[in-house]
């Protein structure tokens, strides 16, 4: 189907991101970029944090948390509802963070490219 206009191809973008967002498994992170990647939008990981500010008007639940950028960093943090709900969300799934980074990143890394093909 060939979108109308580009808020409705915005729409189901986000849809697509927020539905591999909920295949990340507790206690993994990914990475704005590799979803990116892997719904083709190859340099579109600004598009996916933007997805990722819009979770919240989803119709189910996205663990936003769990998208971090490409160094491991929380970037995302100050789009929660305090700068440390994303840390405690994640610490909680038992995924250590450190300065507002995630430590063994490469240990605890989804990414959907291998994981879900």
């Amino acid at each position: 189907m060939i979108p109308r206009n580009p808020t409705e191809a915005q729409r189901n973008f986000f849809q697509e991101v927020h539905a591999v967002v909920r295949l990340v498994p507790a206690g993994r992170v990914t990475t704005y970029g590799a979803i990116a990647h892997y719904l083709g939008a190859r340099h579109g990981a600004r598009m996916v944090g933007w997805a990722m500010m819009a979770a919240h008007t989803a119709h189910a639940y996205v663990p936003a948390h769990r998208v971090i950028n490409r160094n491991g960093q929380l970037t995302g943090r100050l789009h929660f509802a305090t700068p440390t709900a994303m840390q405690q969300a994640l610490e909680a799934e038992g995924v250590r963070v450190v300065e507002d980074q995630v430590a063994e990143f490469k240990t605890v890394f989804w990414d959907p490219a291998t994981e879900l093909e």
